[in-house]
């Protein structure tokens, strides 16, 4: 496959491989490399996306699924923006004996206006959502929603995601500002989810 130059679809972290399918987000994070520093490097990869790729363009770039830990979607944009390309790949890791994560900020609900967490069972095996604060006014602080109500909007799809997804983990940023990471654990386990705890600057 043509890529444009220095595109890069797919990356590797560790055993995991990592799919770059997505250059737009319904957040602007303050946090972000991407708009923080206008840094859309992960170690050495160049995450910038000069095209979108279709979904025959990331299959194409997946050798065996089943030699990676998981198989995860995660850029510097939103996967589920293009959901019909998550699902299509997805099917298609799953199929070859991969297990599939996707990375969100829970809001595909909100932005499809239905909930598509149907859609994603039995293709995702374990998603991990960025709640990144306790409260509604902490968020959008740092993540300068696009839509009003996203806070809630993300919680709901917390509490949803279990009854379709086997593993879902909320997770939030230690470092930030305001951020109450005991709080935030405390919420993830009144949604019904797992919590995990990230640490500012520290990716992959």
């Amino acid at each position: 496959m043509n890529n444009p130059p220095e595109q890069t679809i797919t990356y590797s972290i560790r055993d995991s491989l990592y799919l770059n399918v997505c250059d737009r987000c319904t957040l602007a994070c303050g946090f972000c490399p991407k708009y923080r520093d206008n840094d859309v490097h992960v170690y050495e990869y160049n995450l910038g996306l000069e095209t979108l790729p279709s979904a025959e363009e990331i299959i194409a770039e997946i050798d065996d699924p089943a030699m990676y830990e998981q198989v995860v979607f995660c850029g510097f944009g939103e996967p589920t923006l293009r959901l019909a390309v998550v699902l299509q790949v997805a099917r298609f890791v799953k199929e070859n004996n991969g297990f599939v994560r996707l990375n969100t900020d829970g809001l595909a609900n909100r932005f499809h206006k239905r909930n598509v967490l149907p859609e994603m069972q039995g293709r995702i095996d374990a998603i991990s959502v960025s709640m990144n604060a306790q409260n509604e006014a902490v968020y959008n602080m740092h993540c300068h929603p696009a839509m009003k109500g996203s806070f809630d909007a993300m919680l709901s799809f917390l509490k949803a995601a279990s009854d379709y997804i086997p593993q879902v983990t909320a997770t939030a940023i230690n470092g930030l500002e305001g951020v109450d990471i005991d709080a935030c654990e405390k919420l993830a386990k009144a949604c019904g989810v797992e919590f995990r705890r990230r640490e500012l600057d520290v990716v992959g």
